[in-house]
């Protein structure tokens, strides 16, 4: 064994002493429940959970966030508090932000700033940033990743799968392998801020002849595998426009919703973190777009298949249903399997049914959502579950949580016409030729 795995192995067995505190106790309450009959105080252990994990930086914290998105993954006691978990953890101090900085660019990296920030303007799961200033006066933002993540992320991968398994001896209703899968190639590219780079670069492209969306300019002499250089982008949380004007309140939500889809349906990419604090709101309304690192992309067939089930919903289709979910990735659907999965999919794609300037949700809190997910659920465990693909774990994610922006905003807009500008001049043919020579471009 090289000297380079036995630091790695040893990374990850601190890693595993670290959070395994954490999982252990899970396993052994739940456990307690199942076989000794013990009464479990389910919210009491939650916030406990909750507890120990914001004081964890890394993977495990991000992946505590996304399990609370997907409907029924966790019990729901679990998910009322992950939902509350911030990408906050405490930052690094500036004696050891100035060793990985010399790591990353040289021992002089300071020549290149005429202003560098010692304390950390954001401070999230797996880095943080600091704002600095060029020689030529350009304001910049400074990602620069925690030390030793690879081993963290390993080592909080293993600790998530146990925390599925331990879960699915409860729950057969989503069958977790998929959503496992998806989360560990998400996470692992999530490392490499050389990637992130050219996927800002892609979305620079796509948002280049629009004023409505901002993307930063990267500075590839400045950025390396662990630290990305990027242009700093002015702008106020979108919840501070939660009660301004109506109109202004519905231009957010559109321009969100194109930040969003537009890359989706014209690239077949999307950005899979909908996270406040991953865009932010300039003056004139148009939004800035930031962290590349949870990017999702998709073959033309998926998202053939997204445009199929809405006309197949619509014109109460089931054979094109049917071919919709199969190029989803789904498997195995019989009616029954057919006629519950609809039954979330008409939740989802309710708003752009009609032609008419309306609510994303007649509700103005997720109730009735969580109402519709619990409602599958249950009816997904007495025919067996469901094995959800593992492009659907981020499709649906964005779809929830933009869902939940557009409750914030109280917008009402005709759905049906943003939605049909983006689909109706849709080729699958081309949209994999112009996918295809985008990702050549950046060699992705």
């Amino acid at each position: 064994m090289s000297d380079a795995e036995s630091r790695s192995i040893a990374k990850q067995i601190k890693r595993y002493a670290q959070v395994g505190g954490v999982v252990g106790k899970l396993a052994t309450k739940l456990a307690s429940q199942k076989y000794l009959g013990v009464k479990l105080d389910k919210e009491k252990h939650a916030l406990e959970i909750r507890e120990a994990l914001g004081g964890i930086k890394g993977p495990l914290m991000k992946v505590a966030q996304l399990s609370a998105t997907i409907p029924d993954l966790l019990p729901d006691e679990y998910t009322k508090e992950l939902m509350h978990l911030q990408s906050n953890a405490p930052p690094m101090g500036w004696l050891f932000v100035k060793r990985r900085m010399a790591t990353e660019l040289s021992s002089d990296w300071l020549k290149n700033f005429k202003e560098f920030d010692k304390e950390a303007t954001r401070a999230a799961s797996l880095g943080q940033v600091h704002k600095a200033v060029l020689n030529n006066s350009e304001k910049v933002a400074c990602k620069l990743q925690y030390p030793d993540m690879q081993s963290a992320v390993s080592a909080d991968l293993s600790q998530l799968k146990m925390i599925f398994s331990i879960y699915q001896t409860y729950n057969k209703a989503i069958k977790t392998s998929e959503v496992y899968k998806e989360i560990t190639e998400r996470l692992n590219e999530e490392l490499d801020y050389e990637r992130e780079k050219k996927l800002m670069n892609i979305f620079n492209k796509i948002f280049s002849k629009n004023k409505y969306i901002h993307v930063p300019k990267t500075y590839e002499k400045l950025s390396t595998k662990r630290l990305l250089t990027m242009s700093w982008l002015e702008g106020k949380s979108i919840l501070t426009f939660k009660d301004a004007k109506k109109d202004v309140r519905n231009s957010l939500a559109r321009n969100m919703y194109y930040a969003w889809y537009k890359p989706f349906f014209e690239y077949g990419v999307i950005h899979g973190d909908p996270h406040l604090g991953n865009y932010s709101v300039q003056d004139d309304l148009s939004i800035n777009l930031y962290d590349f690192g949870c990017m999702r992309i998709f073959q033309s067939k998926f998202i053939q298949g997204v445009i199929d089930l809405y006309f197949a919903l619509q014109k109460n289709d089931e054979a094109l249903a049917v071919h919709a979910y199969e190029q989803w990735g789904f498997k195995d659907i019989t009616k029954e399997k057919l006629k519950i999965l609809s039954k979330w999919a008409n939740f989802l794609y309710a708003p752009l049914m009609e032609d008419k300037v309306q609510k994303i949700q007649e509700s103005d809190s997720g109730v009735y959502g969580a109402q519709i997910a619990s409602e599958v659920h249950r009816e997904l465990k007495k025919i067996g579950g469901v094995k959800p693909p593992k492009e659907f774990v981020f499709m649906d994610r964005a779809a929830v949580g933009l869902g939940s922006v557009f409750m914030h905003l109280k917008a009402e807009v005709n759905w049906y016409r943003v939605f049909h500008e983006l689909i109706d001049n849709f080729d699958k043919k081309k949209l994999t030729e112009k996918q295809q020579n985008t990702l050549k471009s950046v060699n992705l």
